[in-house]
């Protein structure tokens, strides 16, 4: 099965940016999107042969999750299920035959930081989401996580050190998330790799710098690891600031 995850930055905007020849031309399993900022009646895309499921914020244009899938789910469901966190459109879970599959669009803390409380917040709940998930299956979550763990996943660490995105404490709360059972699948199988990213500011010619950030993850429950067969950063693919994800798992 591929999956391929991509913060679109605007789902109306990236079909106007190539997305459907992506879309054809890469012919993956599932897509998880985020940050769609769409509702159902504002698009007009429906591939054959997929299902679409979409969990747009109360605010429009704002945040927003989309997801094609080729696979039909078990069950879908939207948001963690706590009120404080579920207005935003960031959840949609889809429960497969062997494990679930989360989609993900974390809150950003804010340039003033103004946001990073109740991110902390978020932080322990979704790991507290997760951990209950496990229970019965394995988990696979990806999206755009807003925070750069380490300092190889950073272009300018020393720069950046306390801005949102690369507080100690937004990648603190990474480590947990990780430390609790799950594998961050890029960097297991690239552990020495720098300078490969996700995300580029639009100011100063970052991307074709490669002055970027990697804020996309595939993460996955430890024991289910062995399924993995590649993870990559498909990193020459534009029509947003992030670029997309893909992760390729071995299915019986």
């Amino acid at each position: 099965m591929k999956i391929i995850s991509w913060n679109v930055a605007g789902f109306r905007a990236v079909l106007n940016k190539g997305f459907d020849e992506f879309f054809k031309s890469s012919n993956a399993d599932v897509y998880c999107l985020q940050e769609s900022k769409v509702l159902p009646d504002q698009f007009e895309y429906a591939p054959v042969g997929y299902e679409m499921y979409l969990n747009p914020a109360e605010k429009k244009g704002y945040s927003g999750t989309l997801v094609f899938t080729k696979v039909k789910p078990i069950n879908v469901t939207y948001g963690m299920g706590i009120d404080m966190h579920d207005h935003e459109g960031r959840i949609i879970t889809l429960e497969f035959k062997d494990f679930y599959l989360i989609n993900m669009y974390v809150p950003n803390a804010k340039r003033d930081l103004s946001r990073l409380d109740e991110r902390m917040i978020w932080e322990d709940d979704f790991k507290a989401y997760v951990k209950k998930l496990e229970k019965s299956k394995p988990v696979v979550i990806c999206g755009d996580f807003n925070v750069a763990h380490t300092e190889s996943d950073i272009k300018n660490a020393k720069a950046n050190i306390g801005k949102a995105g690369f507080t100690y404490e937004e990648r603190d709360k990474f480590t947990e998330l990780l430390n609790s059972g799950l594998i961050d699948t890029w960097r297991y199988f690239n552990p020495d790799v720098k300078d490969k990213y996700t995300w580029w500011s639009y100011m100063g010619h970052a991307r074709e710098t490669n002055a970027g950030w990697r804020l996309d993850y595939f993460l996955i429950s430890k024991d289910y690891i062995k399924k993995v067969k590649a993870s990559n950063i498909l990193d020459n693919v534009m029509g947003s600031d992030h670029c997309p994800i893909e992760l390729d798992l071995e299915m019986e």
